[in-house]
């Protein structure tokens, strides 16, 4: 079990989730009870069915703590945002060390069938089927620096302003704190004007395909790392298909699968 926990959260993964998780509380100060299980191996599990898209059911003992432990565990790390402040850490960590390019950005969406919840709506390219759109924004590289999740029948451009709004400031090799892309890439789904001229006041210059002029594959030579990006949160099997009736735990899968695609890059 020791070397499954290990294998799934390494020693560097674990020191910075150790700087993101809330304190333990102590539930019976007098002592007595049973041992609470411990974070490591509740964060194994949680990436372990993240991974591999199991249910929390199919949770193999090995793990230790049984699945309804980690599964609140999982509940409760969602609600105090902890997937979304340890993305920020790896993000950080890839900024003091150079490794973000800000000079081109891309953003692009993709859907996902759904069964129920709050934020899953028919989707026009799957025969008005239930499901959930994730959005993303990527530097250069790939990695992603802001996301978000909405119903299927949300329009991409409607995303534009938020994902670019809730891009974090990060840290930079040198230099203050970094949160405007330098150039911002998208296809024809984003063609309206309001998006341009939110871009030009925010002092981002954009590259946005335009309908019924041009194709969207001349944009393929800048935009293909989000593309590639989207395939890497596919690596994520839990993200094939929502499964979770609350938005809040969708969003937290999508934050795992981002996470782990950025301390990829951080341990190259």
């Amino acid at each position: 079990m020791t070397d499954l926990v290990e294998r799934l959260v390494p020693d560097e993964l674990w020191v910075l989730f150790r700087r993101v998780v809330p304190p333990t509380e102590v539930i019976r100060p007098q002592g007595g009870g049973r041992r609470r299980a411990g974070d490591r191996a509740c964060l194994a599990a949680i990436i372990f069915v993240a991974t591999s898209g199991c249910t929390w059911r199919q949770l193999p003992p090995v793990f230790g703590p049984a699945w309804p432990t980690v599964y609140r565990r999982f509940a409760q790390w969602s609600r105090d945002r902890v997937w979304a402040r340890l993305h920020r850490v790896i993000l950080d960590e890839l900024g003091a060390r150079g490794a973000l390019d800000w000079s081109r950005c891309a953003i692009d969406s993709v859907s996902v069938r759904a069964a129920k919840g709050p934020l899953t709506g028919p989707n026009p390219t799957d025969r008005g089927k239930s499901g959930s759109k994730i959005h993303l924004i990527t530097d250069r590289n790939g990695l992603p620096l802001s996301l978000g999740i909405s119903g299927a029948n949300m329009h991409d451009s409607l995303g534009l302003e938020p994902l670019v709004g809730g891009i974090p400031p990060i840290r930079s090799r040198r230099g203050p704190r970094r949160r405007r892309p330098a150039k911002l890439h998208a296809d024809k789904g984003y063609d309206y004007d309001h998006a341009r001229r939110w871009l030009r006041k925010k002092g981002i210059r954009h590259r946005i395909a335009r309908k019924g002029i041009e194709s969207s594959t001349r944009l393929g030579r800048h935009r293909w790392v989000v593309e590639r990006t989207v395939s890497w949160l596919a690596g994520c099997r839990r993200l094939h298909r929502r499964y979770e009736r609350k938005a809040e735990h969708f969003l937290a899968f999508v934050g795992i699968a981002a996470t782990l695609i950025g301390y990829r890059r951080l341990t190259k």
